[in-house]
């Protein structure tokens, strides 16, 4: 995915397409048909055993889902990773179903239309994963990944939502959004959340408008009463469009490893 942080249009590589399967799944919560792919590990016809489930936006086959799966494919084959299923969402509206409000003129030059996260959150939980665990063989663990507008859904999930999955991982939030609303009211916002068990890991690029608020959540994390496995990786050599297939590795392995 190529960006500038969340504002323009991105333009995603050719990457060889795995085979995965594809599902239509109607959704009441948010009024639309979503196109669901999912790919499964190797091993998963070979037993009957259950897997856990990574779901990420921008899942897409012409989106980010390719590269992901081929790279938690070779994680597992390399026994980086545990084996797991790769659930992508495919995107219709994306910033709308990325952002929270706003009111800021600012954000409404690049999103006309913000404010259904909420809304894609709820279609997830109460909709997308009684699906998938109708459909398929699945663990109870779940992990979601994301960049840009989707790494700041991922944070704002975390935040405000940290029991729907057990791990998070979000390369170069747009952390900017709403004038910085998560980050500024991180406080507030984490009072009385239970982190405990789960694992959060997030990274920050050169973007200057996305780095300096990663790092300052960074530094509200180390300076919380809260102890839960979390693990920012500051990445100034990395741009806005290479930082998620350069940190895609070691952050699957950081994270989908108990």
């Amino acid at each position: 995915m190529i960006m500038s942080s969340c504002k323009n249009k991105h333009v995603v590589a050719n990457d060889p397409v795995p085979v995965y399967d594809s599902l239509m799944v109607a959704s009441k919560i948010i009024n639309e048909d979503r196109r669901i792919n999912v790919w499964l590990p190797p091993m998963y016809k070979q037993t009957m055993d259950s897997f856990p489930v990574v779901y990420m936006p921008d899942g897409g086959i012409t989106e980010d889902f390719p590269h992901i799966a081929n790279t938690i494919a070779k994680l597992i084959s390399e026994k980086q990773i545990p084996p797991f299923i790769l659930v992508g969402i495919e995107n219709t509206d994306r910033k709308r179903d990325l952002t929270g409000p706003t009111t800021v003129a600012y954000d409404l030059q690049y999103i006309p239309n913000p404010g259904g996260a909420n809304n894609f959150r709820n279609f997830i939980k109460s909709e997308l994963f009684p699906v998938i665990d109708s459909v398929y063989r699945t663990q109870p663990t779940k992990a979601i990944i994301g960049e840009s507008a989707a790494g700041l859904f991922v944070v704002e999930t975390f935040m405000l939502h940290p029991e729907i999955f057990d791990y998070y991982i979000a390369m170069d939030p747009a952390l900017w959004f709403n004038e910085q609303y998560l980050v500024k009211n991180f406080e507030s916002l984490s009072r009385g959340q239970n982190y405990q068990a789960k694992k959060f890991w997030f990274a920050g690029s050169s973007a200057e408008d996305i780095s300096k608020h990663t790092r300052e959540l960074e530094s509200k994390l180390k300076n919380s009463q809260f102890k839960f496995n979390w693990k920012y990786e500051d990445e100034p050599q990395e741009e806005h469009h290479t930082i998620f297939r350069n940190t895609k590795e070691k952050a699957f392995i950081w994270a989908l490893n108990k």
